[in-house]
């Protein structure tokens, strides 16, 4: 019975995850500008969760933007319209995929030129290690002594 009521509460858990934090009273009466909302609302971040989209988020800050961004697109605006207005008044850190623009190009291109970097350092490396480097020098009298040595010792 305890083990039921443990795998009822993590599917609980499990699913919770998938509940979305979008409230009744945000919606539009239009289903499609609702759909065109959510469909927005999924690239814009909550900013005081970073890590989860403001249609997901149960902010009180996500709540606010969801707001504003129905009231824009209720006005009229178009979806470009309507995220350019928050991205002006948030920043572009509110866009879950940031645009490819010079204050962006770090965060696009630094990963892949890391990956390039790391990856011709191995290969350098590998390369450096395959080299047969060039005959051993011979032995010295005293080397040569020691290795006879060595020799009749062992065996």
């Amino acid at each position: 019975m305890r083990g039921l009521a443990l795998a009822a509460l993590l599917l609980l858990v499990a699913l919770g995850g998938a509940a979305r934090a979008v409230e009744p009273s945000e919606r539009l009466a239009n289903p499609v500008l609702e759909a065109r909302a959510r469909a927005i609302s999924e690239e814009l971040r909550c900013l005081v969760c970073q890590n989860e989209s403001i249609d997901d988020s149960s902010a009180d800050l996500a709540h606010d933007l969801r707001v504003l961004l129905r009231q824009r697109i209720a006005a009229g605006d178009t979806d470009q319209q309507a995220i350019d207005y928050i991205v002006r008044r948030y920043g572009q850190f509110v866009l879950l995929k940031p645009r490819v623009e010079p204050a962006t190009y770090v965060l696009w291109f630094g990963p892949p030129a890391l990956l390039a970097l790391a990856a011709a350092a191995v290969l350098f490396n590998l390369r450096r290690r395959r080299r047969p480097d060039a005959e051993p020098a011979p032995l010295d009298e005293a080397e040569r002594q020691r290795l006879a040595k060595l020799l009749q010792e062992g065996g």
